[in-house]
């Protein structure tokens, strides 16, 4: 499941690329975003609490071809109160890492609200996008099909790159590959940048 590429400039266009991506992790609180971080970091469940405000975080994950990258995380406090605040971590930022809860179908539509809040917001345009579906491993989780509808993923548009992973954060499944998808995405529109870049 995924997106179309962006024709946005983006000032990180310009460096080189290196092994070193900057990801902020959003999502609504209880979601499971500082579990998902500190499994990737620890690959064990960690006991978390609601964060206050910030979690910061560099993890070394390997994409493939032996090749390993440091992710630089910024994990967000979801709180109503806390997210205006998202914009900031976003500024200049690689990708977005946004986790839903997907047993929880009552708070979907405010999670919808607040995705396409910070996407659409001209500093994100064409910023690729890992939807984590967490808590897949429950009985009474959401489809990937009923959270692509209700998050209405479709109206991201062409600009927008995304990929919803299945995830269970607490045992880990789906996340390296999720995150494989978006090193992915990155790469692609860094090149695609690159190009429009040079035949200008």
């Amino acid at each position: 499941m995924g997106n179309g590429l962006s024709e946005q400039p983006n000032f990180l266009s310009s460096l080189p690329f290196c092994n070193s991506l900057h990801i902020a992790i959003l999502g609504l609180d209880f979601a499971g975003k500082t579990t998902v971080l500190y499994r990737l970091q620890f690959n064990e469940f960690v006991n978390t609490v609601p964060t206050k405000g910030f979690n910061a975080e560099k993890v070394k994950v390997s994409v493939g071809d032996s090749q390993t990258v440091t992710f630089h995380f910024w994990d967000v406090g979801g709180q109503e109160k806390l997210r205006p605040l998202w914009k900031s971590y976003t500024r200049g930022t690689d990708g977005i890492v946004f986790v839903v809860d997907s047993l929880d179908t009552e708070r979907m539509e405010e999670a919808k609200t607040e995705l396409h809040k910070i996407i659409c917001s001209s500093e994100n345009q064409g910023v690729p996008v890992l939807i984590i579906a967490n808590k897949q491993d429950l009985r009474q989780a959401l489809s990937l099909s009923q959270i692509e509808t209700m998050l209405s993923l479709n109206e991201l548009g062409p600009s927008t790159p995304w990929h919803l992973q299945p995830t269970c954060a607490i045992i880990g499944d789906g996340l390296k590959e999720g995150l494989k998808r978006l090193h992915d995405m990155i790469l692609k529109r860094r090149k695609m940048l690159k190009q429009q870049k040079t035949t200008r």
